[in-house]
């Protein structure tokens, strides 16, 4: 946003005028004579009323450039999958282990996950890990298994499509597709999975800015998705205290001043179990839509991830209360 000053303004004062409104001014600008004083609003000032600044005193002109995401900016906060509202009234939780390890492991665990009122059962055929010695995920065989798991236990299926090769099959299987944070700004599985015309959960990059998050949605919207969910599982940051960041201040951003549906993985975004509850508090009273939650009947067994796992028969007292918080935040 760009606040163009009249020639007699008093440019000190517009600037209190502006900064008392929650804006804060990236630069300024003057024309060549230097007669003309341009006001660039920075882009993480608070929302403001382009119509109420150009009543400020000494304000020529207020000049809004069109969003780089026009498809996410009119999008809106819900998003439905499979006839569930994501980002409606009611907290949507996405839970399951790391990695599928059998079909009779994951089968198990859906029936206990339906009981406990979840409705999304994750989980990765395919693992993009660190180490190419590290487990990669049973691929194609692992997606049948959770289908049919959750076809069993009335549950939708959100999974991971590693590269592009694997978009029909994950399409075909999932009802929501997701794309890892290591692949946020693989562009070409960008547009694979937005040609699926399947809704897509949209995970951060684990070092990219929001922008580049919102324009990473835009891709997949562009090129065919029914929707797009963000889910922030942290970012990278200087301490090692936790496995990484977990970005609330971006949850509310995109909730309160972009109305999109986030989801939160508490699980990624501290790598320790212990945290997961109150970190999915702090994510519901941010604005999220829901959570993503790693679970594993033996943590300690698990192939992938077990030390942010927790332990199945201890998530339904963590969902119940996550359940009271979003519903207190609710009536807030």
């Amino acid at each position: 946003m760009i606040v163009s000053l009249k020639h007699d303004a008093d440019a000190g004062r517009v600037l209190n005028e502006l900064a008392g409104r929650g804006l804060w001014v990236s630069r300024v600008e003057r024309s060549a004579s230097g007669s003309t004083v341009h006001y660039v609003i920075a882009s993480h000032s608070q929302p403001a009323d382009p119509a109420d600044l150009a009543r400020i005193d000494g304000v020529a002109e207020v000049t809004t450039p069109k969003p780089a995401h026009p498809l996410v900016a009119a999008q809106g906060p819900v998003v439905t999958v499979g006839g569930v509202k994501i980002g409606g009234a009611s907290p949507v939780w996405m839970c399951g282990p790391c990695s599928v390890e059998s079909e009779g492991h994951v089968l198990e665990m859906a029936q206990v996950l339906a009981k406990l009122g979840v409705t999304f059962l994750r989980g990765g055929a395919f693992k993009p890990r660190t180490s190419p010695y590290a487990f990669q995920g049973h691929g194609d065989a692992a997606l049948g298994w959770m289908r049919r798991a959750a076809d069993a236990a009335g549950m939708l299926v959100v999974t991971e499509a590693l590269g592009e090769g694997h978009v029909p099959f994950v399409a075909e299987v999932a009802d929501l597709v997701q794309v890892g944070s290591r692949n946020m700004q693989n562009f070409a599985l960008l547009k694979a999975v937005g040609r699926a015309g399947k809704p897509v959960l949209l995970k951060r990059g684990m070092a990219s800015t929001i922008e580049e998050w919102l324009l990473a949605g835009e891709y997949v919207l562009s090129h065919g998705a029914s929707g797009v969910i963000f889910c922030e599982r942290g970012i990278r940051g200087f301490d090692d205290s936790t496995r990484n960041l977990l970005d609330l201040g971006a949850v509310a951003l995109l909730r309160h001043v972009h109305r999109l549906p986030v989801i939160v993985d508490p699980s990624h975004g501290a790598g320790r179990r212990d945290l997961v509850l109150p970190l999915g508090r702090a994510a519901l009273s941010a604005g999220a839509a829901g959570l993503m939650i790693e679970t594993h009947p033996d943590p300690g067994a698990a192939l992938s991830d077990g030390p942010q796992a927790v332990p199945l028969a201890q998530l339904g007292p963590v969902l119940s209360d996550l359940g009271g918080a979003y519903a207190k935040e609710a009536v807030q």
